[in-house]
């Protein structure tokens, strides 16, 4: 017989490392980015939605530019809300398919890897829906979006991190129930609340006119919601997402 060679034994014997945490959560998000760009189902259904609000607001509500000013804000988060509830209904059911969702509870990576994987993977999709809702708004509202843009996507970036955290954390818990979009729109808005009502107050407040560095408070109460409902989702997660 062939003698193996020592190091080749050793190397064998010895246990695979797992990837660290950071490399778990890409592996979990590159899955989902994948998948998003061979389909195009949530970033497609979700952005029709919310340009759909966008639009039906704009109709019902324009009342010339300085009304418009005050709508335009709960127009782009009334927009963003409602592509968040479906944008999870429709990331969740893929893991629900074909039991993808069992495959990741027993693949040996870290729960709350899982939950920070899922939670960008859907907070790059709402900022895919974003791009598209806020010029449109600004469009149909008559927005200075070379002057207020900046602010715009500030607020943006501080406030969506909290949404999607929320939306992946308490998305999971409808992933094994049967009226699972009722219960994800039932659970999901009253706990998006704050970081909603913050968003529309800094971004309403900002149409007004107010200058961005005025509007501390509103950032620092938005990033006091993503640490918490962030921090809140990497504890909790495993538990809520165990059978």
């Amino acid at each position: 017989m062939q003698a193996i060679p020592a190091d080749r034994s050793a190397e064998a014997a010895a246990p695979r490392r797992l990837p660290g945490f950071a490399a778990q959560v890409m592996l979990v998000l590159r899955k989902d980015l994948a998948i998003e760009a061979r389909t195009g189902e949530v970033v497609v259904s979700s952005g029709f939605f919310a340009v759909l609000c966008v639009v039906l607001v704009s109709l019902a509500l324009f009342g010339g530019p300085t009304t418009g000013q005050l709508v335009a804000a709960g127009a782009i988060w009334i927009s963003v809300a409602f592509a968040t509830v479906l944008a999870l209904g429709r990331s969740w059911q893929r893991e629900r398919e074909e039991a993808a969702l069992d495959g990741l509870l027993v693949a040996p990576i870290d729960k709350s890897a899982l939950f920070v994987g899922k939670a960008l993977s859907v907070l790059g999709f709402l900022f895919a829906i974003e791009i598209v809702v806020i010029p449109l708004a600004a469009l149909f509202f008559s927005i200075d979006l070379i002057r207020m843009g900046p602010g715009v996507v500030a607020i943006a970036l501080v406030a969506t991190p909290g949404i999607a955290a929320t939306g992946t954390l308490f998305g999971s818990m409808t992933v094994r129930t049967q009226a699972r979009d009722l219960l994800l729109a039932v659970v999901l808005f009253p706990l998006l609340a704050p970081t909603l009502l913050t968003a529309v107050v800094a971004t309403r407040e900002l149409f007004g006119g107010l200058a961005l560095s005025e509007l501390g408070d509103y950032f620092l109460l938005m990033g006091v919601f993503d640490l918490m409902f962030g921090a809140g989702g990497v504890a909790l997660f495993g538990t809520l997402i165990e059978r």
